[in-house]
């Protein structure tokens, strides 16, 4: 089993973040489907604030530069990610090419 720690920001209006709050309270079933289809047994958001953090437990073979592309493949999960966007905005140490950006796991207490 892999686990990755991605962060992002949301918008700081309240207004949108009480939307994203509420529409995380009923995730539309194509795009949790999508999400367990690509191997993420997984995945919780956290959220202070503005700043988010999402921990990720995936198989082995999970690729997130891949297999996140393809969650998100059917129209449903393409529309729920367009929705979530409007309410988003990247974390300031995001690189060009990353949403969610990666977190380096610098503790982890199963460590020898």
């Amino acid at each position: 089993m892999k686990c990755f720690g991605l962060t992002l920001c949301l918008k700081p209006d309240p207004q949108l973040i009480a939307q994203y709050r509420a529409h995380h309270q009923r995730v539309w079933p194509e795009t949790l489907a999508g999400i367990r289809e690509v191997g993420i047994r997984e995945m919780r958001i956290f959220l202070r604030g503005t700043r988010m953090f999402m921990y990720v437990e995936a198989e082995d073979s999970f690729d997130p530069a891949r297999d996140f592309a393809r969650a998100s493949q059917s129209p449903k999960a393409h529309e729920w990610n367009a929705l979530m966007a409007t309410l988003q905005e990247r974390a300031p140490e995001a690189g060009p090419d990353e949403w969610w950006a990666n977190m380096e796991l610098v503790f982890d207490l199963n460590w020898p």
